[in-house]
């Protein structure tokens, strides 16, 4: 008999940071009790949001190239739903709800990235290459992923931040808790929602602060091409504080290296070419702004820093590897698991068996449909094959790493990564032009979304780990969301393009699948790669081992646009102001949880807002088809004067935070 949610109505004051020793992390949710999680009303609502968002997403990732993250509005919509309906034994419900129906974004992020590049290059491309992409992609990730849940949500305990799981912890704690908790989350989420949706929709100030503003800034960035960038946004600065200071710096010291030190040195060293340098440029360098010197050449360091991060992430995982294998022999060899955990429901996983018959099937599937619907040659097919299972399955831990420390999945470097080194292996087994690009964009699809869902579902599990949710039934039915949001994705992708296109004038943006077709071309024409610009990348990514400094959080603000990443630090200066400011630690804490409460706010009302600026959009779109003005001030939005309003906003934002922070008592 399934029991209410017996257990505490708020989160333990262990569940942010690492356990003492002989310490155990209890959920909110009793561990050992039967709770209503698996319901028609659970399953219902996720299968809906699933197919909302995904059409929302996609339409927004293909239109202005940032697919926002759906987990957090939809856990604001479940919690809404149960409080509105007055259902029982909402919270293990909810979790249900917002793990279903998040396999949307995740599968958007991967299918756009990638697939609309065949509608540029002029390649056919069918629904069900499209769909079936998603949907295999989106299963290797699931599989993939399970066998290092215990190790990334139990083992690694307070050592990753886990922003975004954090921020929907909080949304669906307090729809539980009510009161001064969620209070706090309501007002904070329509503050950073309202701040973001002002300047996104209507232009009011502007979103980037660049140092160009300033006379001397436009010199350095005209002469030099050194440039600062910073986002002022809600949600961003929100994802700061829940990173904390140590990973903000690291990240933010990626950042001034691409800018302040490779870009004004490809500059400098580029200025006297009279060719445009490289396969895919197509300026002189010395006719190029520090922004597009980035994007041609620096931003490459950046993914070589990823991939050797990713690969020493690899070989330092490589005990947690071999212990998935070891647990799978033990499981399905034996009659008795070695994990004793399993045994409770907290920590029950999927069994082994079925998850490697499944990887087993999956990737069946995927020769059948590479041999009969992409290559069509039973050798091209097994390479493709063997290229999406070992990227996939390596590239698994990075993902997951990533989105733990930042709430950020790199997911179009490493499938940039996947398509160079899918191009490179199919043009040496003669697979090249035409065929090759599809080829290759479509297991750069799938690996892209593999590793996205990956991303995305370590956050799942860890939303799950803390409030005490079952793990097998997170697992068994997010493959269900999968099917829905990869049908739904596809279908959205092929109306896209009948209605507007990925080309030419009026069309989609899809700026994630332009780099991809520009990258991809010269590669099947044998034009090569950036190698030597990757080799940089590897290179610094070891000297930052050496003298340990985390190689894939700094790798990832080389990559990462600058002005998304010195907000974070701002964020994390605040949560570290708050957290030291008492010698009493039990009212240090209380400002942590309340500073934590209110940044979840805002990027909740920044993700949620961002929906509903994705439709305003599209109405605008069509309003101004009609003659009508767009209620977006593009002129105020992109002024210097914009930028000085924006800096103003952002100081009484920064501001506000930290006095609604330190406005907290001890418990």
């Amino acid at each position: 008999m399934e029991q209410k949610n017996a257990g505490n109505s708020s989160l333990p004051d262990n569940a942010y940071r690492e356990l003492k020793e002989g310490e155990s992390y209890t959920p909110v949710m009793n561990p050992t009790a039967q709770i209503a999680e698996v319901t028609p009303w659970s399953v219902g609502w996720g299968l809906v949001m699933a197919v909302l968002f995904s059409a929302a997403a996609a339409y927004s990732g293909l239109k202005i190239g940032q697919v926002f993250e759906a987990a957090i509005p939809i856990a604001i919509l479940a919690v809404g739903l149960s409080t509105l309906f007055k259902r029982p034994n909402a919270l293990g419900q909810n979790i249900i709800i917002q793990s279903i129906g998040a396999s949307s974004g995740v599968v958007v992020a991967g299918a756009i990235f990638t697939i609309p590049a065949l509608y540029i290059l002029d390649l056919p491309a069918t629904y069900y290459q499209m769909f079936l992409s998603s949907l295999f992609g989106g299963f290797l990730g699931i599989l993939f992923m399970i066998p290092f849940r215990k190790f990334f949500v139990k083992d690694m305990h307070g050592k990753f931040p886990f922003p975004e799981a954090t921020a929907t912890t909080e949304i669906l704690i307090a729809g539980e808790k009510g009161g001064k908790q969620a209070g706090v989350l309501v007002v904070s989420g329509l503050i950073g929602g309202l701040f973001d949706f002002v300047f996104s929709a209507f232009g009011w100030w502007s979103e980037v602060v660049t140092s160009r503003v300033v006379p001397l800034g436009d010199l350095l960035a005209t002469k030099v091409k050194m440039v600062f960038r910073f986002d002022v946004s809600a949600m961003i600065f929100g994802l700061g504080y829940i990173i904390g200071v140590k990973y903000a710096v690291i990240i933010a010291a990626g950042s001034a290296l691409s800018w302040f030190v490779l870009v004004p040195l490809v500059a400098n060293l580029g200025a006297g070419l009279t060719a445009p340098f490289g396969a895919t440029a197509t300026k002189l360098i010395n006719a190029m702004t520090a922004e597009e010197i980035f994007r041609a050449y620096v931003r490459q360091i950046g993914i070589g820093g990823i991939a050797m991060a990713g690969i020493i992430g690899i070989l330092r995982s490589s005990k947690i590897i071999a212990g998935a294998f070891s647990l799978a022999y033990h499981e399905i060899f034996r009659s008795k698991s070695a994990d004793s955990s399993s045994e409770v429901r907290w920590q029950t996983d999927l069994k082994m068996l079925h998850i490697v018959l499944l990887i087993l099937l999956t990737a069946l599937m995927i020769f059948i449909f590479f041999y009969a619907g992409v290559v069509f040659n039973f050798t091209h097919a097994v390479v493709g094959l063997l290229i999406v299972l070992v990227v996939a399955f390596l590239f698994t831990t990075v993902a997951a790493n990533a989105t733990a420390i930042v709430g950020t999945n790199p997911v179009s470097g490493m499938t940039l990564m996947t398509l160079i080194l899918s191009s490179f292996i199919l043009t040496q087994i003669g697979l090249t032009g035409d065929s090759g690009m599809m080829s290759a964009l479509i297991i750069g699809g799938v690996v892209c979304t593999a590793l996205s869902m990956a991303g995305g579902f370590i956050t799942d599990l860890k939303i799950g780990y803390w409030l005490g949710t079952t793990p097998k039934k997170q697992e068994a039915w997010k493959f269900l969301g999968t099917i829905v949001s990869a049908a739904t994705v596809a279908a959205v992708i092929l109306i896209l393009n009948k209605s507007f296109g990925f080309k030419g004038e009026g069309a989609m943006v899809a700026p994630q699948a332009n780099a991809m077709a520009a990258v991809i071309k010269p590669l099947m024409s044998n034009t090569g790669a950036p190698w030597i610009l990757y080799l940089v990348g590897a290179v610094i990514a070891l000297i930052l081992v050496a003298v340990k400094i985390p190689p894939l959080a700094f790798a990832l603000g080389m990559y990462i646009p600058q002005e998304l990443n010195f907000p974070l630090v701002a964020g994390g200066l605040i949560a570290w102001w708050a957290t030291s400011r008492s010698t009493n630690e039990k009212l240090n804490n209380a400002r942590f949880s309340r500073g934590t409460l209110i940044a979840s706010g805002f990027i909740a009302g920044g993700a949620l807002f961002g929906v509903l600026n994705a439709f305003m959009r599209f109405f605008d779109d069509q309003l101004y088809r009609f003659g009508y003005t767009s209620w977006y001030n593009a002129e105020l939005a992109e002024s210097h004067q914009g930028e000085f309003v924006a800096i103003v906003m952002f100081i009484l934002l920064a501001a506000y935070t930290l006095w609604d922070t330190m406005r907290a008592k001890e418990e």
